[in-house]
């Protein structure tokens, strides 16, 4: 597999003693590397743009990647520890520092239009997806966190390899990557967690409320390991994958932009609903719950038994508002302005207005029951499989195999947010030799991720690419048929030119 220029832009001696370096994420921020550009065809042709759009040439460059979460999916938000790695597509800025107070953004894209507006008046408008907001995400996260008011201006031209809304994570590594452009222009210096944990928080200005784990493993990935991402703290554990396995990864050719529908704000809600009838059937605190794995930590059970706790406790019909009032002793409008209120970052409810027609909440239902056994299940899944990487026992790539089918299945009818698409190329793939496959990301399209064999993976490739992409009457955009093997990448990087 190719590896462009950025598996080469450093010797193999430099590399062991970045990854030497970079070893305390706790403490050191993003590595910095000196390159000869004309060197690395890609900074070669970005600089070469850059000077042709603004008339100078670049200060230096960024690059942050995009991920592909094996296992954990939709449990971020929820508290509960996630398993990804990076990939090799990323977001690559190119930067210069200016002495005006305004921020003129581009892209190598000509669908992404350009884009100016004042450093020191970031407007983040949430109605409308565009590509430049979550660059404005993160210079925003940056700026408030160091409680800035006179920021100076920059040119920044931005080239992405990630595909759109293909559940790879672009738009956080835009944030991520801004973040980091933002913090190297000021010449200030934050942790890789710190960084991680101020783009999360500054993506929601864009209105999507996802818990965490893109921006942490885009700062804290290394080449050569998955992640074990865990929160509250935020921390990152090295998780060797079999040597004799390779993971694919398969475009589904269905976008899906979280920031443009209300599927995934929803979830959380629901997520969040769940948990409150959890701790209150409990007799806890439930006012003060806002995620699933609190309830689990409240009372001091093991993940198997949150799951009987919600057989136990939810039924399986979806509850309608009025219901959840009963459940909780609460009123309509309370529900509405204490647990669902949009006047707080935390909360989705204004997601609700992406909802056709203005849906009103008497018409809304609320699956909890489906939701908290997805979440309880697919974290126990998430443990297994690490547990299973580390004791390696003979039969390991079946038995992760295993637990990437069953994450597909609760994804697909516990969580419902797969797609007929989707399904589709999974079962395409464990057809032609994938020991496991499931979505990855939010669903509702995307990609899917498949473990298989390293001598079937010939044979896979070609297979799956015949059977899904040559075969089926889709329209597909040729770029858009990503079908390629991965294996864990670096992090997030400043590039200065030698």
């Amino acid at each position: 597999m190719s590896r462009d220029y950025l598996g080469s832009l450093a010797s193999p001696v430099e590399t062991a003693e970045i990854k030497k370096n970079e070893r305390n994420m706790a403490t050191e921020g993003p590595a910095v590397r000196r390159v000869q550009v004309a060197e690395h065809p890609r900074l070669l042709k970005l600089k070469e743009m850059f000077n042709s759009k603004f008339g100078s040439v670049p200060k230096f460059y960024v690059r942050a990647p995009g991920r592909v979460n094996i296992i954990g999916e939709h449990i971020d938000y929820c508290g509960y520890s996630v398993l990804p790695m990076a990939v090799e597509q990323d977001m690559l800025i190119a930067v210069e520092p200016v002495k005006t107070h305004v921020l003129q953004l581009a892209n190598t894209n000509p669908l992404y239009p350009d884009f100016s507006t004042s450093a020191n008046n970031i407007q983040i408008d949430k109605t409308k997806p565009l590509w430049h907001n979550y660059f404005l995400c993160g210079f925003k996260g940056i700026q408030e966190h160091f409680g800035l008011s006179d920021l100076t201006g920059m040119n920044c031209l931005v080239d992405g390899n990630i595909p759109p809304s293909s559940g790879l994570s672009s738009s956080s590594a835009l944030v991520c990557c801004a973040g980091l452009v933002t913090l190297t222009v000021l010449g200030m210096n934050l942790s890789k967690v710190e960084l991680a944990e101020i783009c999360t928080k500054s993506e929601h200005y864009i209105g999507t409320e996802g818990g965490g784990m893109d921006q942490s493993i885009s700062f804290l990935a290394e080449e050569g390991t998955a992640k074990l991402i865990e929160f509250s703290p935020l921390r990152a554990t090295d998780v060797k994958l079999p040597s004799g396995a390779v993971f694919v990864i398969a475009n589904s050719c269905v976008e899906m932009n979280k920031a443009a529908t209300s599927h995934f704000n929803i979830r959380v809600m629901e997520c969040r609903l769940a948990a409150k009838l959890l701790a209150k059937h409990k007799c806890l605190p439930w006012e003060e719950v806002l995620r699933l794995e609190e309830v689990q930590a409240k009372l001091e059970v093991s993940l198997e038994e949150m799951l009987l706790i919600t057989e136990g406790t939810l039924h399986s019909e979806p509850y309608s508002p009025e219901e959840i009032c009963r459940c909780l002793g609460i009123s309509l409008q309370e529900l509405k302005t204490q647990i669902l209120s949009p006047n707080t970052q935390d909360d989705p409810l204004h997601q609700l207005s992406h909802c056709s027609a203005r849906l009103k909440m008497n018409v809304l239902t609320f699956k909890l029951y489906q939701r908290a056994k997805h979440v309880y299940s697919e974290a126990a899944r998430v443990l297994q499989f690490k547990k299973i990487c580390e004791e390696t026992p003979d039969n390991t790539v079946q038995l992760l195999g295993e637990l990437m089918n069953q994450s597909h299945m609760s994804c697909r009818d516990m969580y419902e947010c797969s797609c007929p698409e989707l399904d589709q190329l999974v079962d395409i793939c464990r057809k032609f030799g994938a020991q496991g496959s499931r979505l990855t990301g939010a669903g509702w399209g995307g990609c899917t991720v498949s473990i298989v064999p390293a001598d079937k993976l010939s044979s896979f490739l070609a297979n799956v690419h015949e059977a899904y992409y040559q075969r089926s009457n889709r329209s597909l955009v040729p770029e858009k048929q990503s079908l390629f093997a991965t294996k864990p990448g670096g992090g997030a990087l400043v590039f200065l030119e030698a």
